[in-house]
Order: structure tokens, then sequence, then C-alpha cells
């Protein structure tokens, strides 16, 4: 679907030097351009972000204008990340190419814990003579794990639909409670049943830091924290907490603070695989991006109610 007749596409300089009458506009991907340009524009009415998350942009904002986010248009990309995250931890990938890179054939011996739980590992333990400090590390299977997926929106029902390959059990958290989720308020209780916890949630005032000692507390030991929500979702030194005591693992595409800064504990925390908050970003976004911008100029030409506007939708 290409952009309505009639409608002129401007495409605006990082540094404007004047201004320009714009009633739709589509910002850049940070705070610090989106100041840059805001000044210069007259008569906007309408700012379609690409981003699944809005938190950063909604305080650079003024008052009156109708903001709609990116939903949709990241779940192909966000729901393989956490697949990927999933599988290379319970398959211990982050161990095995630390050891590809120090020359070492190690097989399924290694040291530190695996991803097994805690029990599983002493009776393993019991059923072989190893090396002193030693223990057994197997690769684990995501075939009938439970996942708890907290911010059940359209993310995560993509990553359900992927996890259905694996025959997980798959259970679900928002905002609100509905058919088949549970409300944000059960998640104490659902906690210690899930294998792997994925967090999808939005970055909002209820949501800030609400992952911290007292919910990874209970979690199931060696359970996998796998964060693709946003950083300060997690209290980040009670992760690093948990992830030094050997309690949990996690897989996280978002960290608190971002970027993650050299010398930062979690870089050497155990158990523990980081990517860059890159989950979202593959080469057919920009085709999923313009289609969206596509449909909203389409509706808003023709007067008729946009799609995705921040605050029509919980988690």
């Amino acid at each position: 679907m290409g952009f309505p007749d009639g409608v002129e596409v401007v495409r605006l300089p990082k540094l404007p030097e004047r201004h320009y009458t714009v009633d739709f506009w589509v910002p850049p991907f940070n705070a610090k351009a989106v100041a840059a340009v805001l000044p210069h524009l007259q008569a906007l009415k309408v700012v379609q972000s690409l981003m699944a998350g809005v938190d950063w942009l909604l305080p650079c904002l003024p008052a009156g204008l109708t903001v709609c986010d990116g939903r949709g248009i990241h779940d192909v990309p966000t729901s393989e990340w956490v697949l990927a995250a999933i599988l290379s931890s319970l398959k211990q990938f982050p161990r095995y190419r630390d050891n590809q890179k120090a020359g070492q054939w190690r097989g399924q011996v290694a040291f530190g814990g695996g991803f097994r739980a805690h029990e599983e590992k002493e009776e393993a333990a019991k059923a072989q003579s190893l090396q002193a400090g030693q223990m057994i590390v197997l690769s684990d299977e995501l075939f009938g794990k439970t996942v708890l997926i907290v911010g059940y929106g359209s993310v995560g029902a993509a990553i359900e639909a992927r996890l259905r390959a694996f025959d997980a059990k798959v259970l679900r958290v928002a905002r609100n409670a509905r058919e088949g989720v549970s409300s944000i308020a059960d998640l104490p209780e659902l906690l210690p049943l899930a294998d792997v916890v994925v967090l999808i949630v939005p970055l909002t005032q209820s949501t800030r830091a609400m992952f911290g000692a007292e919910l990874m507390a209970r979690m199931k030991p060696g359970a996998l924290l796998v964060n693709a929500a946003r950083g300060p979702v997690v209290v980040t030194d009670d992760l690093d907490a948990a992830l030094r005591e050997g309690r949990i693992h996690a897989a996280v595409d978002v960290t608190d603070p971002e970027p993650l800064p050299p010398g930062h504990p979690l870089w050497s925390a155990p158990n523990c695989l980081i990517t860059p908050h890159i989950g979202g970003s593959t080469a057919a976004f920009i085709g999923r991006a313009y289609a969206l911008v596509a449909r909203q100029l389409h509706h808003y030409v023709r007067g008729e109610p946009l799609e995705n506007v921040v605050g029509d939708a919980g988690y």
C-alpha cells in the first residue's frame, strides 16, 4: 500500500534551520534528535513512532498531540530474539562460544552451574565421579517447559506462537485479567511454576523496577529470566546479586543503565547473556514500518481512527 494521493513527504534535516508546516511526523529514534527537530514543526497533530515503546518519547512532546506507537511491526524480530535467547541459554551456547575462543573442547563437563534445577545437578554429580570443583553441565530442552510471558500483548502472542513448536506450556500475564490471561497481581503466585520468565511489558510508572529481589526470589531455582522489555523494568543490582548467588539465569536485550558501561558488574555476572538492544532490529523492519505509516496516512486523510494510539491498549 502506497501513501495517499496528495500527501507531500518531507525529509527533515537533523538540524533544521527553518520552520516546516507538518501535521504528521515520524520522529527519529532518540530524544536528542527529537528535541533538535520538534521546535521547527508547525501545525503538528500526529506523531507516529516506529518503536514499540514510547516511554522515552512522551516527555519530549507537548500536550495535545496524538501519539501512535509501532506496535505490531516488531512482533516477528522480537519474538525470534526471545526464542533465540531461550534456546541459546538452555543449550549453553555462550559457554561453548567462550570455550571455542579459548580453543577448549570441554564437552558436557564444565565449571559452574548449568540451567538444570539444583536437585538435578546434585543427582547428576552423584552419578559420575568428577574432578574436584566440577559438575555435569548438560544442555537442556525447551520441550515441555513452562514459559511465563509477562506483558501479553502482540509481541507476547507472537512469542507464544513460536513456542508451540516446542510443546511449551505458556502462562500469560497482563495488566488486567482477561480470558486465558492472568492479572499482574497474580505474578508472585505464577513465578514458582515457570522454567522461563519473559518480560515484555512497556516501561511505565507501574512497571519501572517491578522485577526486583522479591520477585526473583519467587522464581524456580535455576529458572531463566528473559528481559526483552526495557532495562529499568528490572532492578539491575538485584539481578546481578541473584546471578552471582547462582539462583537464576538471565538473557537480556536491555539494561539499566543503557548502554551498559565498560566495567559494569553485569558484564561479568555468571550465566547472563547480554545483547545490545537489537531484538527488534532486522532488515525486514523498514518494510513493515513503511506499511504501517502508509496505513496510518490513509486513516488520517479519511478522518478514520488511527491505529496504535498510545493509551488505547494495555499490555
